[in-house]
């Protein structure tokens, strides 16, 4: 509990700039990593974290020292190349994007681990740390490097903001923006500018090889709450800013844990949830959405075979069997019987003494559904000019999902037809 509250509290300063600068280079990453996203650039990301490392390395050789301002900009040199080379092989090879970035990805990493190698075995003493880089390391920022993240967050928001509908155009329809005059290879070059800087701010917190997950999983998570750019970039910058806050807490209470991957894991804790139960597009809710489909199949369908059964016997009201209804639809007795209830729960039908029979609401949904069956049937003979011994199959499966605007229509460019390719009446209200 005293470690919750010291933490909430800020108490400790170097808990203080840990906090801060992870939250500030969380937020920054996460809303450019929106755009990249989108732009379906996802791995170039992975691309510049990879690049920067021998950027970090070539600076500090030259420089002697640890300064932080050199070394992001040595980070920024490589990282900014590292686009262009993938871009150029991309423009001039047959290598594909993706393979474009696996290569600039591993030649650029490799050639940073061997001038890392180099500089540990330089006996310059300033060169403790410098491995950080590669995996992170929180729990060393000072307050210099809030100010810089500070400053490198404010600036992405603020170019973002005042060229928000720019950037949007480019990632949703960029041919569109080239016809109407748009510079698309300036407002690329200030993305892909501003998607470095998002990167090279957050290494030495997240590391290289754990901040392409900064850049682009919020973003990912966001995508499945919301279709609104604005919503997404809020609501990424907000996974982000969480994913922060527990990593550093985790480490603050927990001794030897890195702040870095358990950011990621926390980040990625929250892509799961999304992917899983968000509305509309998670994979629960999709989950529930077929299962609802196929018991509103299985009722009509039954409901259907109720009032043909009717037609035949001229009673709509006849009270039926289970076996009856395996009979007409081939489902087995068990499932019928189970379907039963549920209708009878529903005001479909009544029961008595194991038989059913429809109720007024029952034989009106049954009857709409043949009469769907029946309209579709005549539509793919009429306009699709198939035989009629082709189109039921078709017509058992779209009758489920005809909408009364559709029906409506079919009713009218049919001209309200009284009988269906097979000869059968179809029925009207």
């Amino acid at each position: 509990m005293n470690d919750l509250i010291n933490f909430i509290t800020l108490s400790d300063p170097n808990t203080r700039y840990v906090v801060l600068g992870v939250m500030l280079m969380s937020a920054g990453a996460s809303v450019l990593g929106c755009f990249t996203f989108l732009r379906k650039k996802a791995l170039i990301g992975d691309a510049i974290a990879h690049a920067v490392l021998p950027g970090v390395c070539v600076a500090f050789i030259l420089s002697g020292e640890k300064n932080p301002i050199l070394l992001l900009l040595g980070a920024f040199a490589t990282g900014w190349f590292s686009v262009y080379a993938v871009d150029f092989i991309k423009k001039n090879s047959r290598l594909k994007e993706d393979s474009a970035i696996g290569l600039v990805l591993s030649v650029f990493f490799g050639i940073g681990i061997l001038l890392l190698t180099y500089i540990q075995h330089s006996g310059n003493a300033l060169q403790s740390g410098l491995d950080s880089f590669i995996f992170g390391k929180a729990a060393s920022l000072v307050s210099a490097d809030v100010y810089v993240f500070g400053t490198v967050a404010v600036l992405l928001i603020v170019v973002v903001f005042f060229l928000f509908k720019e950037f949007m155009l480019i990632s949703f329809d960029e041919n569109y923006a080239v016809s109407i005059g748009f510079p698309v290879k300036t407002l690329e070059f200030i993305l892909t500018t501003l998607t470095v800087l998002a990167v090279i701010v957050g290494i030495q917190a997240i590391g290289v090889v754990l901040m392409a997950a900064m850049l682009i999983t919020p973003a990912a998570a966001a995508r499945f709450w919301t279709n609104r750019l604005p919503i997404m970039l809020m609501l990424a910058a907000s996974i982000g800013i969480v994913s922060g806050i527990g990593g550093s807490f985790v480490s603050y209470t927990i001794s030897g844990m890195p702040t870095g991957p358990w950011i990621v894991l926390f980040v990625s804790f929250i892509a799961m949830i999304s992917f899983l139960f968000a509305p509309q597009k998670g994979l629960a809710y999709r989950w529930y959405g077929r299962e609802k489909h196929k018991a509103l199949i299985m009722e009509e369908n039954i409901l259907k075979a109720f009032y043909q059964l009717g037609e035949q016997d001229e009673n709509f009201f006849k009270e039926r069997t289970a076996e009856e209804l395996s009979d007409k639809r081939g489902y087995p007795i068990a499932v019928i019987n189970r379907w039963f209830s549920k209708l009878v729960k529903h005001g479909y039908l009544i029961s008595k003494n194991n038989q059913y029979t429809l109720t007024e609401e029952g034989k009106v949904k049954g009857q709409r559904v043949t009469k769907l069956h029946r309209l579709w049937e005549m539509y793919l003979t009429e306009y699709v000019n198939l035989a009629p011994d082709h189109v039921h199959d078709d017509a058992e499966n779209i009758e489920h999902i005809i909408t009364p605007e559709i029906e409506k229509k079919l009713e009218e460019q049919l001209q309200y037809p009284n009988k269906d390719p097979h000869d059968s009446h179809i029925p009207y209200r």
